[in-house]
């Protein structure tokens, strides 16, 4: 079910799939995107877990956050969405690219909500990233680009996601250009990628190295997962997220892009599945008091 609820004052649409009797996984997807990215996880994860994928702050058809549209406040977005469902945690989360750092956001700021952590070729692992990021970056042209709505250019997007063309469907398309033309959500991204990077350097290291520094006092079991053929972030930052965190599991799926949870929908729905009962909420006591 696909709902719009008040949230401390602004509406937020969220997408929720079965009752509080069944382990929670919270779905956060990336820049410029909504929840739709999740909805063959929906599909796959049916009846075994409690579902909820937001679209984040400023995002879709979600309002703004008061606080702006950095890390923190997206994390503490989600963080209160939580708390508007009477989720006490502690719950999984998975989240998709900027998702993957709002999920670790979260972690750092509310580590009594978090049991594990699904990082899906998230942002955080190197300052590499595509040039059509970077160029938000570019002082008033970065706006311009971000908040003018094009067909052309949600098609070029689309394509730059998949390994597969196939999946830049025409559907997708007119969903990427109805968010466009109906919300701000061009804005939302403009301001989220100008404070998390810079057309010069890329992804900036200062929030990545504090956010790294902050969740490793509160581990928690860990899988990343990257498509070998992600055009947005390189798959080689794999490699620093096992450096950073030794203890993850970690995948790397050969000839997917950057969104496996649409690209190869069946494996990572059973990848997740299996990490999620192998690290089921009821064994980690530790995580949920600290």
């Amino acid at each position: 079910m696909i709902s719009r609820i008040p949230v401390r004052g602004r509406w937020v649409r969220v997408r929720t799939s079965g009752d509080a009797s069944l382990p929670t996984v919270v779905l956060l997807h990336g820049i410029t995107r909504s929840l739709e990215d999740w909805d063959p996880t929906f599909e796959a994860l049916a009846g075994e877990f409690r579902l909820i994928a937001p679209d984040l702050s400023g995002y879709g058809w979600s309002a703004p956050h008061p606080d702006g549209a950095g890390l923190a406040a997206l994390g503490r977005g989600v963080g209160e969405l939580l708390d508007a469902l009477e989720v006490t945690g502690p719950v999984h989360v998975a989240g998709n690219s900027l998702g993957g750092a709002v999920t670790m956001t979260l972690l750092a700021q509310r580590p009594e909500l978090v049991a594990s952590m699904t990082l899906v070729d998230p942002a955080g692992f190197g300052s590499e990233v595509t040039p059509l990021l970077r160029v938000l970056g570019i002082p008033v042209l970065g706006k311009i680009i971000a908040t003018t709505a094009s067909r052309p250019g949600a098609i070029v997007q689309e394509r730059l996601i998949f390994a597969d063309k196939s999946y830049a469907t025409r559907a997708r398309i007119d969903h990427a250009m109805a968010i466009a033309h109906e919300t701000d959500a061009g804005l939302t991204a403009w301001k989220t990628a100008d404070e998390l990077g810079s057309v010069r350097h890329g992804i900036l290291p200062g929030w990545r190295d504090e956010l790294h520094t902050t969740i490793a006092k509160t581990p928690r079991p860990t899988m990343v997962l990257w498509g070998d053929a992600d055009r947005v972030l390189p798959p080689s930052q794999l490699e620093n997220a096992r450096s950073l965190m030794p203890h993850a599991e970690t995948h790397l799926i050969p000839g997917v892009g950057h969104m496996p949870q649409l690209e190869c929908a069946t494996e990572f729905a059973a990848l997740l599945t299996d990490f999620l009962q192998r690290n089921a909420i009821a064994d980690l006591p530790r995580a949920a008091s600290q």
